[in-house]
């Protein structure tokens, strides 16, 4: 019986440091050749992307160079989508590596389970050999950074899930389903499978399947990500006109920053302090309870890789992710709605 045909779908944009790394990880998969189809979908780089992408165009004709002028994830996905021949599509992510099984043993997933969304596990490498980068990965992939997300802690058996990173699909999930909302320049592909839950579908998170996702390397650079991440989170919200796109560890953080506010704003009352009795002390308590966490987590990460006078890279990166992606969530209540925006 020979195996279904795949379209690997790659959005990209000023990925020039990571293109070639991503081309060569397609190349080397043990799925055949003929039975694949890969298409780059840039939004439009100046950084060499495309000119990398023209190459192994050349060579390869598998692989082929789709232009996205709208730039952003989901109409990338979806002009991929519309030109795909495949049976299967399968999303690659331009941040991250994979191993050469990584389309075989999906795609023998997606046929043995029958799943409309099957996805792996990712590992978090960091982007380079500094301390700072290194904290930084593994707070991303530490419970206290990221919440329950099972694709970052792991599963040891096959678990229906909320949502994947990237995902195989089943071509015919996106004529039943819908193709991704175009409106969303960020968690696009949590909406998605949430979407094809809520309609009666199943997400598949598999435990020998993984990728390599590499985190960014500076605290301006993990604010800056994971501020828009948050950002987006509520304009998610408030573009879909519904709450279970996400879940809730997605919102906690904006409570989390709303709590700093509101204790900030009681330290500049202390004048209160005697009226109130106890209830500042009372009030502080939880943020005091979750320093001496952070710091404990700090201390544990840093003395597991023997780098314990680092700890206070552990605990900076903590500090950032939370704040950074919560302070992002307020910006994203007060966000103006373009027009082109607005629920359809």
């Amino acid at each position: 019986m020979s195996k279904p045909f795949v379209s690997i779908i790659v959005p990209c944009y000023q990925e020039a440091a990571f293109i070639e790394g991503v081309i060569q990880d397609v190349l080397q998969q043990d799925y055949p050749n003929e039975q694949i189809e890969t298409f780059f979908v840039d939004g439009g780089s100046t950084d060499g992307t495309i000119e990398k992408i023209k190459t192994a165009s050349q060579q390869y004709p598998f692989i082929r160079l789709i232009e996205n002028p709208d730039r952003y994830v989901p109409q990338a996905m979806n002009r991929g989508i519309a030109a795909a021949r495949g049976s299967i599509i399968i999303r690659l992510d331009a941040h991250a590596g994979y191993p050469k099984d990584y389309v075989s043993k999906l795609v023998g997933w997606s046929e043995r389970s029958g799943a409309d969304n099957v996805g792996g596990l990712w590992r978090i490498a960091p982007r380079g050999d500094h301390p700072r980068a290194q904290a930084i990965a593994a707070v991303l992939a530490h419970p206290l950074g990221v919440g329950n997300a099972s694709y970052r802690l792991g599963v040891e058996q096959a678990s229906e899930v909320d949502t994947v990173p990237f995902g195989c699909f089943r071509r015919e999930v996106f004529e039943r389903y819908g193709f991704y909302d175009s409106r969303l320049h960020r968690n696009q592909d949590i909406e998605l499978n949430r979407r094809i839950r809520r309609k009666g579908g199943r997400i598949i998170l598999v435990p020998d399947v993984w990728c390599t996702y590499y985190a960014r390397s500076t605290y301006p650079a993990l604010w800056r990500n994971n501020f828009a991440n948050g950002k987006w989170v509520i304009l998610t919200a408030r573009l879909t006109r519904t709450f279970d796109s996400l879940s809730l560890r997605h919102f906690a953080p904006l409570f989390f920053v709303l709590y700093w506010l509101s204790t900030m704003g009681l330290m500049l009352s202390l004048s209160l302090a005697p009226a109130l009795g106890w209830m500042p002390l009372l009030w502080v308590f939880p943020g005091l309870l979750y320093l001496a966490l952070i710091f404990w987590a700090s201390i544990k990460l840093a003395f597991s890789r023997r780098q314990v006078l680092h700890f206070i890279y552990y605990f900076l990166a903590f500090l950032t992710l939370h704040f950074s992606y919560g302070w992002g969530s307020i910006a994203g209540l007060f966000a103006p709605i373009k027009s082109s925006q607005e629920p359809k």
